[in-house]
């Protein structure tokens, strides 16, 4: 009974979540400031909504839910949407919302409409440990740290373009200025790259103790560290090289493509990480 009610709850909180997306594209649109209000609102509900069932999940499996890719994708949904509150009420920035929220919803609709994958659950709850949780807790937070930094390059050559067709109008004011974006885009890089570099710190030590026959070429090993080698040298063309601009933004943009090639591809072909699978 409690599995039925939490799914419709799910099913309940993407429909309220879609209304949200498309008010919020409504004032993409037109510049509609009560669209866009009744739209946060909506999203200030729906991560309530998602925070409690969090919580009550957590509460009914005793450990913190990141063991198993639905539970992986339920925790990067709640991140977008808690980054998105924040970022709504702090900066203002309506289209970084906007946009943050598209992709919120697409990881929100995969898992609550992905078939449920009953052998991962019960391989999860075998395999709990301190060093595990908070493995995957942090690759998952640096994940959202990059999806923010990606739609603020997003933004940036969104803008640039506007800039250089000379399309002036209320779209390219509701923009962030080209500095901002590009600001911003560097902090959530900055946030994100040591994250995931104490998260496979963590990740290979956990391997190392409880499966010491894993194979180092792994796939997800090797895409992990492609990952963190492809934002660091983001940061070194922004920093060392003191590069700026469209083409590091383009850099950003790239990097991110293998943020979702690990997270959806590489994890289903690798031979040891079992919540992907």
């Amino acid at each position: 009974m409690t599995n039925i009610f939490m799914t419709r709850l799910h099913e309940f909180t993407v429909i309220l979540y879609a209304f949200s997306v498309l008010l919020y594209f409504f004032d993409f649109l037109n510049h509609n400031r009560k669209a866009n209000r009744i739209a946060f609102w909506l999203l200030a509900f729906v991560w309530v909504v998602q925070t409690i069932s969090f919580i009550f999940y957590m509460y009914k499996t005793g450990r913190f839910p990141v063991l198993t890719i639905m539970e992986g994708l339920y925790f990067y949904t709640w991140v977008l949407i808690t980054l998105s509150v924040i970022i709504n009420h702090l900066l203002k920035v309506d289209f970084i919302v906007f946009f943050t929220n598209i992709l919120g919803f697409i990881v929100m609709v995969i898992h609550t409409f992905a078939p449920v994958e009953y052998g991962s659950h019960i391989m999860g709850k075998q395999l709990i440990s301190e060093l595990l949780l908070i493995h995957i807790t942090m690759a998952i937070l640096s994940y959202g740290a990059f999806s923010l930094s990606f739609v603020f390059s997003l933004l940036y050559l969104i803008q640039y373009d506007l800039l250089k067709r000379k399309k002036w109008g209320k779209r390219l004011i509701r923009i962030a200025d080209l500095e901002q974006l590009e600001r911003l885009s560097y902090i959530f890089a900055v946030v994100g790259v040591p994250m995931l570099m104490l998260s496979l710190i963590l990740g290979l030590q956990w391997a190392f103790l409880k499966l010491p026959g894993m194979p180092w070429y792994d796939i997800k090993i090797i895409g992990s560290f492609l990952l963190l080698i492809a934002y660091s040298i983001y940061l070194y063309l922004r920093i060392g090289k003191e590069q700026a601009g469209k083409s590091l933004a383009l850099w950003n943009v790239a990097s991110f493509l293998i943020v979702l090639i690990n997270f959806f591809l590489f994890g289903k072909l690798s031979s040891f990480h079992f919540w992907y699978g």
